[in-house]
């Protein structure tokens, strides 16, 4: 599959008909390995892995309204009260990163009111933090980890 900037993680991967299945720890189940899902599933492993998030606080494709238009948001963190936390929007590698992908995840927020976004493409990631009081978002140098996020 493509080289990410993330680090390389153990995945479990299995072959039917012709088609390549990855196990996402979270949902429980295997599902199609696309460029997309190869960014996902090692986005997943980075929050857990390397910023600390609770394994049983994150869903995938969390089902959302924006506009009474069903979306999916990709990643969804949580804190143990049940309140959105981290949104992520993934991308595959080839895709750049733009003011649409922004767009998006802005749109899925406003559903949602996530204090903190991440988008990534597994090459280049972005995180921010939003200031509802202030109707404003300041980029971060990194997605502080979870333990940080909740002491701030």
């Amino acid at each position: 599959m493509y080289k990410l900037s993330l680090s390389d993680y153990n995945f479990t991967i299995k072959k039917e008909q012709g088609k390549t299945y990855i196990l996402d720890s979270i949902r429980k189940k295997y599902v199609r390995l696309t460029p997309e899902e190869w960014v996902r599933q090692h986005t997943v492993r980075y929050l857990i892995d390397h910023k600390k998030f609770p394994q049983s606080l994150m869903k995938i494709e969390v089902g959302l309204d924006v506009y009474s238009l069903p979306k999916r948001a990709d990643i969804l963190c949580y804190t143990s009260k049940g309140e959105p936390l981290v949104l992520v929007e993934c991308k595959a590698p080839e895709v750049a990163i733009n003011q649409a992908v922004f767009e998006q995840i802005a749109q899925y927020n406003i559903a949602l009111q996530a204090p903190y976004l991440l988008v990534t493409n597994g090459v280049k990631m972005y995180s921010c933090i939003i200031h509802f009081a202030t109707k404003k978002f300041e980029f971060l140098h990194e997605l502080p980890s979870y333990t940080e996020i909740l002491t701030l």
